[in-house]
Order: structure tokens, then C-alpha cells, then sequence
């Protein structure tokens, strides 16, 4: 969540920041007393007091009971507003609805063609939006912004440059047209560094200060929260972990190259090296069958994992993260993989790096994206200040 930008320096700049900090105290630990935002945020009680009271004014704020101003809990008005979260996979969409807390209200997914239009997806998406809104009291169904997350890069141009998994997105300026379509500010994202947002922020993550979420779904992406901040790279595409080169002579990418780990670990790689066993079946049904103990479907998890772990040592000996979190449908089959994974690491890391970083599953589980698509919403709210 932020404020309308003013000259830095100013005044206003400074009031503006502190907004900023009160509001980012509620979103984190609220409902808090006026009192406790002032010990969290190291505001003095009198800034903390009109930044409320003007919230308040603007309906963002509502306080209750306590003894005194100082005494009054505060927190996000239920009549403030929402931001929406849309997460557009290999083969779905999801929207989600959070009020201006984060905490996610409502959400749907349905199934999409790989190949759809980008502006196809995005009428999808409006009418889930419409749908989820429609169970909003009038003045709640207010939308301030919206976090889009994409399984492809985003540079710093905006456009999507290489839509192998969503070919309908190619040169589009994701944020440009997201932005008409639904009428608010509009931020896109990496699906993973979504991932990595929601589970830092809410999820597996907490507590940490560095940590790497994996999501490891139709393709493999990373996400990487560096000294608490999602990290991009100079160039915004930092974290495609999916194309470190395994073996320069193995199986053809879907990138173009050969041997990536994606073309090993990636749920659609791993449903063609089923195929001798049975075709037509989705990443959910193999998994089930890994767990249920199917010999083929438990040794091909295991071999991701082998495999991804070898990719994570990578990560591990460059950024030493406090934890690795897996995710996404793959990431579901849990111990199976994770063990496999840990195997590897412990084989390819620096000894003093693999005993203190945790191999964890995703606290979200299939949500993390989703949940961090509404989580970037807020960046783009603009408060009435």
C-alpha cells in the first residue's frame, strides 16, 4: 500500500512516509492500539494521532473502545475497499479479493486454454472479479488496485518476452492493458516472486530475512526475498532457476535449450516421462499415484527432487537463504520430494551451508501466488492523504 507521491524532502514526503509506516503496522500486527502503532512504527504518539484521525476521515481507518485516543484499537475500516489478486497459471486463472489488511476474502479459479488471448484471459478474470464482488456489502466492493501474477518474466520494460507457457502474452504490456481492463492501478509480477512475497509475509517464510521460495508447478520458477525485499535483479528477471543447465545433451527445453532443470523437475516433464506408463493424465493424478505408492510416479518425484536439490545448492552456496520453500503441484507431494531434495542439497552444498538452511514445504500450499497477487494489490492502493 502507498500514498501519492510528493517531492522527497518535503514536508509532505515526510508525513507521507509515516503514513506509510502506520499503515504497513496495521496491515503486519493490527489491530493495535494508537499507543502500540506508535511503539511499533517509533512515530511520536501525537504524529500517530492525526495520521489516524485523518485515515478515519478518509474511511481507510476505523477505531473502538479503549480509554482515551491513546487507548482506542485501530484498524481497517470493513467499508474501505478491496484489492483483487489475479494469478494466471499454464492452464487457470484465479482471482482473489483481500480487504486493505491483506487478508484475502474470497477467491476462485477456473480453467483457461494455454493458448488463450491475453485479452480473453483478462474478460475471464473481470467476470470472476464481478462475481466475487457481488458478495460485498455496497461500499466494500470499492477497488483500489490490483497485483497480477504470470508464469514468465517480467523485465524492466513491462513487456512479456517470452511466453512459452502463455503464448497469448507475447510483447503485451501486461500492466498497461490489466490496468484498462479493470480500471485501477495495475502491478505485475513473476508468479514466483509472488509466491515468495505471500510466504515471507504470511507463510512459511515468517521470520526469516532471506529465504527462496521454489514453486515447482508446470515449469520451475524461483523467488527470492533478499534482506526482507523481493529481489528482481538489475534487469527484473532474477530467480529463473527452471533454466540452470543440468546436462547440455539431455532432452530439449521449452526455452529452446537443452538439459534445463525444468526439462527434468517441471510438472509438464514429468507427465511425458509417464507417458510409457499412461497418457492423459494431470500433475494432481501423478502425485496422488506417487503417494499412493506407484513405483514409476514415486520414482520420478524422487528424481525431481534429486535434481532440484542439486539446482538449490546453487542458490544455497551464492545467497545462503535462512530457507528454502517448495510449492506449487509438484511441491504437494511434501516428504517425497522434500527429502530428495535435502538429499541433494547435502551433496552439492558447502557443508556450513546445508546444516542451517531449512528445506521447508510452501505454508500456502497451490495458493501462494494467488495469495501474493492480492498481497502486490496493495502496493498499488493510493491513499486518499
Amino acid at each position: 500500500m502507498s500514498v501519492s507521491p510528493a517531492a522527497p524532502g518535503s514536508t509532505a514526503a515526510l508525513r507521507l512516509a509515516n503514513v506509510d509506516r502506520v499503515v504497513r503496522a496495521l496491515r503486519s500486527g493490527g489491530p493495535l492500539t494508537q499507543a502500540e502503532v506508535s511503539r511499533t512504527t517509533e512515530l511520536a504518539p501525537a504524529t500517530v494521532s492525526n495520521i489516524v484521525k485523518s485515515l478515519v476521515a478518509a474511511g481507510v481507518l476505523q477505531t473502538s473502545g479503549g480509554a482515551g485516543r491513546r487507548g482506542a484499537t485501530v484498524e481497517f475500516a470493513e467499508t474501505a475497499g478491496v484489492v483483487a489478486g489475479v494469478d494466471f497459471g499454464h492452464s487457470h486463472v484465479q482471482v482473489g479479493l483481500g480487504d486493505l489488511s491483506g487478508r484475502v476474502l474470497a477467491s476462485r479459479q477456473v480453467p483457461l486454454a494455454h493458448d488463450h488471448r491475453y485479452d480473453d484471459g483478462l474478460g475471464v478474470a473481470l467476470e470472476l472479479l464481478a462475481e466475487l464482488s457481488n458478495g460485498l456489502p455496497g461500499p466494500a466492493r470499492s477497488l483500489h488496485g490490483v497485483g497480477l501474477g504470470l508464469p514468465a518474466p517480467i523485465g524492466t520494460t513491462g513487456l512479456v518476452d517470452a511466453g512459452s507457457i502463455l503464448p497469448g502474452w507475447i510483447g503485451v504490456d501486461a500492466a498497461a492493458v490489466a490496468g484498462e481492463a479493470f480500471g485501477v492501478t495495475t502491478i505485475v509480477d513473476n508468479d514466483a516472486n509472488l509466491g515468495a512475497l505471500a510466504e515471507f509475509t504470511v507463510g512459511a517464510g515468517v521470520g526469516t530475512h532471506s529465504m527462496a521460495y521454489i514453486k515447482v508447478a508446470s515449469g520451475v520458477g524461483c523467488g527470492l526475498v533478499l534482506d526482507g525485499r523481493v529481489y528482481r535483479g538489475g534487469l527484473g528477471t532474477a530467480g529463473e532457476l527452471g533454466h540452470v543447465t543440468i546436462d547440455e545433451s539431455g532432452p530439449l527445453c521449452r526455452c529452446g535449450n537443452r538439459g534445463c532443470l525444468e526439462a527434468y523437475v517441471g510438472g509438464s516433464s514429468l507427465i511425458q516421462q509417464y507417458a510409457p506408463v499412461q497418457t492423459d493424465i494431470g500433475v494432481p493424478e501423478l502425485i496422488d499415484r506417487a503417494l499412493d505408492g506407484d513405483v514409476g510416479a514415486r520414482r520420478l518425484v524422487e528424481d525431481a527432487g534429486r535434481h532440484l536439490g542439486h539446482a538449490v545448492s546453487l542458490v544455497a552456496n551464492l545467497l545462503a537463504p535462512e530457507a528454502v520453500v517448495v510449492g506449487g503441484e509438484v511441491g504437494v507431494a511434501g516428504d517425497l520430494l522434500l527429502d530428495a531434495v535435502r538429499e541433494g542439497l547435502r551433496r552439492h552444498a558447502l557443508e556450513n551451508v546445508v546444516g542451517r538452511i531449512r528445506v521447508v514445504p510452501a505454508a500456502l500450499g497451490t495458493e501462494s501466488s494467488a495469495v501474493g497477487a492480492v498481497l502486490l494489490g496493495l502496493e498499488a492502493v493510493r491513499l486518499p492523504i
